[in-house]
């Protein structure tokens, strides 16, 4: 029912005496409609908070493993997507298309509807309204990611709706509106950080942080590099830095770290939680202390890191690689931060070492399933996002997950200015060298890059990839880089030979340099896996949504 029913008193008095045909046109009086709800800035709030909802969780970190950071231990829909061994029949597919547009139908009754309700204050209405356009704009971003073209729908649709059965906007056209949404919501929002009953709610910063990030995905990078400034000229953001430079950075993705806790300047736009009321199983997950660990960082990933002479591992004379223990030293502070080193704390019980009796240290890592500890598939685990305290606990995980931080602000300037070949020392000391001043590491150099033989732009690719790992960005910077061979490789883990156990790993195949071998025969064929399939469910309900080249 969309109809706006008013009756007066004659009116109701007429009906009473009027046909009963005219009772299927009563205003329910037992559920919520358009016709009632509208009213004041409580239901306009509560509608709000609604939108909200359709933000990534847990599911942003989960997609960490459609690129080549992590690997889950068996197989799921992201792990195939990632090998490109899939069909356009599985369910991620679907479920990505029917979740935005579950979110987008919300948003869009919200801006319908919205204008109708009586407030005090004008600006506030306006203000919830931009939240909910930033949401919108957010759930188209993962849209155009993932399929390219998507139907651009900014009203609410009746069944018999032509543009229910319509075809795709082109992506372009999608990226136009999210970017000029995303400046007039930042305009109506409010520029400081929100605190108090308004936590979590989406801010000026959240809205220009968003357009950066999506002018960056997009190639429009002069777009990226002004939304980018824009968001370091408010001056309300500072990196996180409590706990030091040995620990600020792990400590950014635990309880310390949560918006609540108060002493988080840096991110931007999070899903926040609460015990007892809206938790998660991400810590658990990531350290499983009878099973195996979900999240499995690569060898790729671990070879990423710089040593702390600021030059990879294959020049640098600081890198050895005897022992396990050995790949930990002389890294980049960020590494012992985001992947879990021998003698550090851990949740995930007795290790791949008999002779460890200390269940709360990790040594060795464990590839024999027995029931008493977390089972690594590659010999990494991870030790960012990992709440120790509930680590033992199912799904009792309150920890934020951070969305869009200021790091990653800093990040898009950097490469935008480099893509327009604007990128200059300033820039690089402005960004790149605060967050490497964070945790106490080499500050990047241009004129020792060149001196090195080294590419600015992979330096600049490495330093957003350590950055932020496991924050579910890494496939979409694949995708955006055009380096879909990185997926197409072998995943790897540790020397076979650095195993406690050699009878552990015996039956573990490796490549020629001795170094575990996790998932091969994977493929990835240009330009067709740059884009998702058209689900088949979708393609079967609307065959004017049309395909994706070579699918």
């Amino acid at each position: 029912m969309k109809r706006f029913v008013v009756y007066s008193l004659l009116g109701l008095s007429l009906l009473t005496s009027a046909c009963q045909d005219d009772f299927l046109d009563r205003v329910p009086l037992d559920e919520l409609v358009d016709e009632t709800y509208w009213e004041n800035e409580e239901q306009l709030r509560l509608a709000t908070d609604a939108c909200y909802a359709y933000l990534k969780a847990k599911n942003t970190v989960d997609m960490e493993n459609l690129g080549d950071n992590t690997i889950w231990p068996s197989v799921t829909d992201y792990q195939r997507i990632a090998s490109g061994n899939f069909t356009n029949d599985i369910g991620a597919l679907n479920n990505e298309w029917t979740g935005s547009y579950d979110g987008i139908r919300r948003c869009n009754a919200f801006l319908a509807n919205y204008q109708r309700a009586e407030v005090t204050d004008p600006a506030r209405k306006e203000a919830l309204a931009a939240e909910v356009r930033v949401i919108r704009a957010y759930l188209y971003s993962y849209l155009t990611a993932f399929y390219g073209d998507a139907q651009l729908v900014t009203t609410p649709l009746e069944i018999d709706d032509p543009l229910v059965y319509g075809t795709r906007t082109p992506r372009a056209e999608v990226v136009d509106f999210m970017l000029k949404e995303l400046d007039e919501a930042a305009a109506a929002l409010p520029a400081a950080i929100p605190t108090g009953a308004n936590l979590g709610r989406i801010s000026r910063g959240a809205a220009l942080a968003l357009k950066a990030r999506v002018a960056l995905q997009n190639q429009r990078y002069a777009a990226a590099e002004q939304a980018a400034k824009a968001v370091m000229d408010l001056g309300v953001y500072q990196l996180y830095t409590a706990g030091g430079t040995a620990n600020a950075y792990r400590n950014l993705f635990t309880y310390a770290g949560k918006l609540a806790a108060g002493a988080n300047k840096e991110t931007i736009l999070a899903r926040t939680h609460l015990a007892d009321i809206s938790m998660h199983n991400l810590s658990r997950e990531i350290q499983v202390p009878d099973q195996n660990a979900r999240w499995n960082p690569t060898k790729s990933l671990v070879d990423s890191y710089l040593c702390s002479d600021g030059l990879p591992i294959e020049k640098s004379p600081l890198y050895k690689d005897t022992t396990y223990a050995d790949v930990f030293k002389n890294r980049d502070p960020r590494m012992v931060q985001t992947i879990l080193q021998p003698g550090a704390a851990w949740g995930g019980r007795f290790d791949g070492n008999p002779q460890n009796t200390n269940p709360a240290v990790y040594t060795t890592p464990k590839f024999r399933s027995d029931r008493r500890g977390s089972v690594t598939i590659t010999g990494y685990y991870f030790t960012k996002y990992v709440e120790l305290s509930t680590v033992g606990q199912v799904s009792r995980d309150a920890n934020d997950i951070h969305l869009i931080r200021l790091a990653e602000v800093l990040l898009i300037y950097a490469e935008a200015r480099l893509e327009q070949g604007k990128l200059t020392q300033a820039d690089v000391d402005l960004t790149i060298n605060k967050l490497r001043q964070r945790v106490g590491m080499r500050n990047m150099n241009l004129a020792e890059l060149t001196t090195n033989g080294l590419d600015v732009r992979t330096e600049l690719r490495r330093e957003r990839r350590v950055e932020l790992a496991l924050e579910g960005q890494r496939y979409f910077d694949i995708l955006r880089w055009q380096q879909g061979n990185l997926l197409a490789e072998d995943v790897k883990g540790m020397k076979k030979a650095w195993a406690r156990s050699a009878a552990d790993v015996a039956n573990q195949p490796t490549d020629a340099n001795g170094f575990i071998i996790v998932n091969r025969n994977r493929t990835f064929t240009a330009p067709r896996n740059y884009l998702w399939p058209m689900p088949l469910v979708q393609l079967e309900r609307n065959p004017n949504l049309g395909q994706n080249p070579g699918w």
